[in-house]
């Protein structure tokens, strides 16, 4: 089954393309993979309209708030300073792109793999994480998917056989992180309850886990979108574009959003 939907600002390939989600890749020049919340959907832009194989149930309970469909992104590109040549043209550049709400404990692995990597090899580390330790799963299409590996099936899982799946030295973080989730010594549920500094403060307890990785999980799962993750692309286009510094108090709370056009414009 599928549904037709006429979405602004929305674009599956520059979501895919934008460096926030791991679990997401073309299958087709028009037709794309998702899997998030141990659901599998096939996503086919068809010119201002995007058809998603659901039911209108699931749309509404899982992709309207992953995919944050009912933020208005014009709204936010429409209010950037007319004088900033450089971020109206980066929104433009990347005005499809919206800030999914992923899974926590999946954001957290994700972006301990990501540590001085590329996106082509995170992506490869997850799939094959995936595969080892996740639920196999069938779609409704007959599509063979994997759930995320739970907290509880990398704690029991052997560090080498994790080591083994080409994250390197990720692997004692990766194991640290479910150790500490499923031992309760972070309860994600009350993350998820807590502001944005309170929720970094306590991200930034698990071991392996900085500023930046933080930032990400914040921006990219808790929606946190006053997080702006800083790495060598933003750093470059701060020290090149805002010698006098960004106006991070003029957005506000918008800037994770303004920061994926900018990461994306860098790509």
């Amino acid at each position: 089954m599928s549904i037709s939907k006429k979405i602004s600002n929305f674009s599956i390939k520059q979501i895919c393309e934008s460096g926030q989600c791991f679990r997401m890749k073309e299958l087709s020049e028009n037709e794309y993979e998702v899997i998030a919340f141990g659901k599998y959907l096939k996503v086919r832009p068809k010119g201002d309209i995007t058809e998603f194989d659901c039911t209108e149930e699931e749309f509404n309970e899982i992709w309207v708030p992953y995919f944050d469909l009912e933020t208005d992104y014009q709204k936010i590109i429409d209010a950037i300073d007319k004088n900033d040549k450089y971020l109206i043209n980066a929104a433009n550049n990347g005005e499809g792109i919206r800030i999914l709400r992923q899974d926590l404990f999946e954001m957290i692995i994700s972006f301990i793999i990501s540590q001085r990597n590329n996106i082509k090899r995170i992506k490869k580390c997850i799939v094959l994480l995936c595969e080892r330790f996740g639920e196999k799963k069938i779609a409704p299409d007959g599509s063979v998917y994997y759930d995320f590996p739970t907290a509880e099936a990398l704690y029991n899982a052997d560090i080498e056989e994790i080591k083994s799946l080409g994250v390197g030295y990720r692997d004692i973080y990766i194991k640290k992180a479910a150790e500490a989730v499923f031992l309760g010594e972070i309860d994600l549920s009350e993350v998820e309850k807590k502001d944005y500094f309170s929720a970094k403060e306590t991200l930034l307890k698990l071991y392996g886990v900085g500023e930046k990785v933080a930032d990400c999980i914040c921006l990219f799962s808790l929606h946190k979108t006053e997080s702006f993750p800083k790495d060598t692309h933003i750093n470059q286009v701060l020290e090149r574009e805002y010698k006098c510094g960004f106006p991070f108090d003029k957005y506000g709370d918008k800037v994770g959003i303004l920061q994926q056009y900018m990461f994306y414009n860098e790509l």
